[in-house]
């Protein structure tokens, strides 16, 4: 539903509208993990369905505001470009966790992360929505460069944790390195 009000409210303009309906999902999103780990009833699927939901949802909401940036407002390249950047950096930051966590590191924190994303897109579309439509551009350009640092930020932590020089296994299916030297090597 997240994404279906991002989708059908923003690119038309309708970004109060749109605002109300995300966010009243968003607080559902939020309160249905927490109630099923309460209730003892949390997952493993769960908790990935969850993350992908929510990264689906972000790439929705700014994907929104670039296609109205674009089609709509004619903004500046930079402004658009800074979308663009938000999109991408939005999904780095919570692969590098991800990643982190896969290989046994904590990764957490950093200069901005979802809420604080949704919020300040919340403020610009707000903005927006009474006529002051730079503040959305500003959002935009202040979101990609928060969310560049906060991709070196946790790159840092993870290259910090007591598990970043563990070895990792190849890939399933992948040769060895005595497999990969020839018989004149050997």
């Amino acid at each position: 539903m997240t994404v279906a009000s991002a989708v059908m409210t923003i690119p038309q303009g309708k970004f109060f509208l749109g605002v109300v309906l995300i966010a009243i999902f968003a607080a559902f999103d939020m309160l249905d993990g927490t109630m099923a780990r309460m209730r003892g009833g949390g997952t493993a699927f769960g908790a990935t369905l969850d993350a992908t939901c929510d990264r689906l949802t972000d790439g929705a909401l700014f994907a929104a505001i670039a296609w109205w940036l674009f089609y709509t407002d004619g903004a500046p390249r930079i402004v658009l470009g800074s979308t663009l950047a938000v999109i991408i950096f939005s999904e780095m930051i919570s692969y590098v966790k991800a990643r982190a966590e896969a290989g046994g590191m904590k990764v957490n924190g950093g200069l901005i992360e979802r809420p604080e994303r949704i919020i300040i897109a919340f403020i610009g579309l707000l903005a927006a929505s009474v006529g002051f439509v730079s503040v959305l551009h500003w959002a935009m350009v202040i979101l990609a460069v928060a969310s560049a640092i906060t991709v070196v930020q946790r790159l840092v932590l993870a290259s910090r944790d007591p598990q970043a020089a563990a070895g990792v296994a190849a890939p399933h299916g992948a040769k060895s390195a005595e497999e990969l030297r020839g018989p004149s090597e050997r």
